[in-house]
């Protein structure tokens, strides 16, 4: 271990040129190891780390959570969720105030959970929300056959699923996002593998390193990313090769697509992007909550101060929102990004608002 640290020291100091660059961690989960262990403090000061779209709670459209929050309004039925889920603010509400009011929410550790009730409690709807990347997207093909296969008819999930890589297409094309490389996900990458983000250094120029999430990991990979702009040469790197393969995993692969196809989808701060979610496949629509619970149109009325968007997209730092600490914070949260704890905004507060001169 130490020997791989001190290998990304003495790359960070014979690869950095000095030019102000860009680096960008998709994954909360390294967000939060970066704030965490003070790497961002440990950088030559050219080296600027921003945070991407890689919290699934936080790019959950305000759309979808007053959706949400409108079905368990109108249906008599069991709600199942991460805990995380619980207490994102919507327009008007939040789950966690659902449930304080007698709404019948669960914080469940696994959609197997919220299934396993449905069998044994067959005479109520029970509605699992199913969301994460395509990291969580396999348990919950597993889920859904498993459904199938006992012919659970009160087993229903409303689909959040996303996948990373259109979102990173979205950022290198966004003339307002400058990056200059990416930290990619762990996590993600041990299901697609690296093989979906070489259209990045083919296309764009930028430099892709799959990291993994120890401290000594992410040093590693930023300057791994630095010598590929030093050499003239992107491609996307694994670093995390003990989890990483570049095929990826392709059982988890499979379970994905046996149940789920790709759709446009809204993220927050990103828009909606063209095949960048997940949806049930119409074998398995009879499982659709969307479907099976309609609700009247709504609009979502997000806070006008919160500016979870722009941080997502790694155009704002958490402490330039004008809410940051005061009101918003991990007990009080407003946006997204406070709530999660791969948050950007959590992982700030946490660790580095008492040294906001290197933010």
């Amino acid at each position: 271990m130490s020997d791989l640290f001190e290998l990304g020291k003495k790359w960070l100091k014979k690869y950095n040129t000095g030019q102000p660059l860009n680096i960008m961690e998709v994954c909360g989960t390294h967000t939060m190891a970066i704030s965490r262990y003070g790497l961002r403090q440990l950088l030559p000061p050219n080296i600027n780390l921003i945070s991407g779209p890689g919290c699934p709670v936080c790019v959950t459209s305000a759309y979808d959570i007053d959706l949400i929050l409108e079905i368990i309004n109108n249906y008599d039925l069991n709600l199942f969720t991460f805990g995380d889920m619980i207490r994102v603010p919507g327009s008007s509400s939040s789950l966690l105030e659902q449930k304080s009011r007698g709404k019948k929410i669960t914080v469940c550790y696994s959609p197997l959970d919220a299934l396993n009730f449905a069998i044994h409690n067959p005479d109520q709807s029970v509605l699992f929300i199913a969301i994460g990347f395509e990291t969580t997207t396999p348990l919950s093909s597993i889920v859904i056959k498993r459904a199938e296969e006992n012919q659970v008819r009160n087993f229903f999930i409303f689909s959040t699923h996303k996948l990373v890589p259109p979102a990173l297409e979205l950022l290198v094309k966004d003339k307002q996002v400058k990056i200059d490389g990416f930290l990619c996900p762990g996590h993600v990458s041990a299901i697609i593998g690296s093989r979906p983000y070489h259209f990045i250094p083919l296309e764009y120029g930028i430099p892709c390193v799959v990291s993994g999430f120890e401290p000594t990991d992410i040093l590693l990979s930023i300057a791994m990313i630095l010598r590929q702009i030093y050499q003239g040469k992107p491609s996307v790197e694994i670093q995390y090769k003990t989890v990483v393969k570049p095929e990826g995993n392709r059982v988890a692969i499979d379970n994905i697509y046996d149940v789920f196809q790709p759709v446009d989808c809204l993220w927050r701060g990103l828009g909606n992007m063209p095949c960048s979610g997940l949806e049930l496949k119409p074998e398995y629509q009879r499982f659709n909550a969307r479907l099976r619970f309609p609700v009247p149109e709504i609009k979502p009325r997000p806070h006008p101060g919160c500016v979870c968007g722009e941080v997502l997209k790694g155009l704002l730092k958490p402490n330039q929102c004008r809410l940051f600490g005061q009101p918003c914070t991990p007990q009080n949260p407003i946006g997204p990004c406070m709530v999660s704890s791969e948050g950007s905004c959590a992982a700030y507060y946490r660790y580095e608002r008492l040294n906001p001169e290197r933010i």
